[in-house]
């Protein structure tokens, strides 16, 4: 017996599909029809010019791959000094930034302009001052209780 042929749908690779679901979803709304075409329009140019730009850096590469190679004992040096001299001038900056901010947040502290974190150090000062204060007190009162003891256990000191 013979198996019998398979059935099955052939494809079809026209557009006329997609265009029917595309104007059943989208509808007879211009404005979402308008949103569709704007975004399919500049997503191909986008994929243009992103074809283009590695295109371009790969011909590039190939072309000026040998005068790399044969001047790279002057480009390591340089790039090497290069990366540490942007990279000191750029932490140097990034720290000069960060110390005019946290001068400039102090000034307006102290100056009582209310800046923003000003209530939570407010608030941890408080804690520090009240926890403090209970040491304190918990000093005095059980600081004379063990000064008593002594006396008792060693009249003469």
């Amino acid at each position: 017996m013979a198996d019998p042929a398979p059935t099955h749908r052939p494809t079809t690779h026209n557009g006329s599909a997609l265009l029917r679901k595309l104007q059943v979803h989208v509808g007879s709304n211009s404005s979402q029809l308008f949103g569709l075409s704007t975004l399919l329009i500049s997503g191909a140019i986008l994929l243009l010019l992103t074809g283009i730009a590695v295109t371009g850096s790969t011909l590039g590469l190939i072309l000026f791959t040998p005068l790399i190679i044969i001047s790279s004992p002057i480009w390591a040096p340089i790039s090497i000094f290069l990366f540490f001299v942007v990279a000191g001038f750029l932490t140097f900056c990034g720290l000069g930034l960060a110390v005019a901010a946290g001068l400039s947040w102090a000034y307006r502290y102290f100056r009582g302009l209310n800046p923003p974190g000003s209530d939570q150090v407010d608030y941890a000062r408080s804690r520090i001052y009240d926890t403090a204060s209970h040491v304190k007190d918990y000093a005095r009162e059980y600081g004379g209780c063990l000064q008593s003891k002594a006396k008792d256990a060693a009249p003469g000191a």
